[in-house]
């Protein structure tokens, strides 16, 4: 009898290692099925673009960090302290078309008609801004480096 107990008993021992072959290759084939679908679905962060990284992130703007002016009826918005310092030094009708030309990119002509002037002077009054607004900046920069 103890002949029919050692072959069940070995019986049992080849049909678990059967069973325990079959489970790993199971796992295998499914490590193996995972890994090629992470390479085709997955991307590392390095490969992205700027753009596309640009699209995984995001950045609170509070009003608070801003400066608003209202010329003829259009709200605008100044981001940048520095430039909202340097804009309230210059006069109305200055601030005006620079805040016209470089914010709502409107041409001379455009501004000329809506603020009820000649051309040339909404092209004289940009260009005068742009070099007073350059010597007020220049200087903030320079108080700043000492």
């Amino acid at each position: 009898m103890r002949e029919s107990s050692s072959y069940d008993e070995m019986t049992v021992r080849n049909q678990f290692d059967r069973v325990c072959k079959l489970a790993l290759e199971g796992e295998a084939a499914d490590y193996c099925r995972h890994m090629v679908y992470r390479q085709n679905h997955e991307v590392m962060l390095s490969e992205l673009s700027d753009s596309e990284l640009g699209k995984l992130s995001t950045v609170d703007e509070y009003e608070l960090d801003s400066q608003w002016y209202k010329v003829l009826g259009y709200d605008i918005e100044v981001r940048d302290s520095l430039i909202a310092e340097a804009l309230e030094i210059l006069t109305e009708k200055r601030r005006n078309v620079v805040l016209l030309s470089y914010f709502m990119d409107m041409s001379d002509a455009e501004i000329a008609r809506k603020m009820k002037l000649v051309r040339s002077t909404v092209h004289e009054h940009r260009r005068r801004s742009l070099e007073q607004l350059k010597e007020i900046l220049e200087g903030n920069v320079n108080e700043k480096r000492k």
